[in-house]
């Protein structure tokens, strides 16, 4: 997942450079909700990961 956070912001790069605003934009929100949930799913697995059964 983190891998495609990447991706899109790699897009959202090379799109703002090119002068393509409302690409850009929309690349670096998608990157950005993508990293988020990433850190959510990161958290949530070193915490199940932690426990004992």
């Amino acid at each position: 997942m983190l891998r495609w956070a990447v991706i899109f912001l790699i897009i959202a790069l090379v799109a703002a450079v090119l002068g393509f605003g409302g690409i850009a934009g929309s690349a670096a929100g998608i990157a950005k909700i993508i990293f988020f949930v990433f850190l959510v799913l990161l958290v949530i697995s070193v915490v199940m990961g932690r426990r004992k059964v």
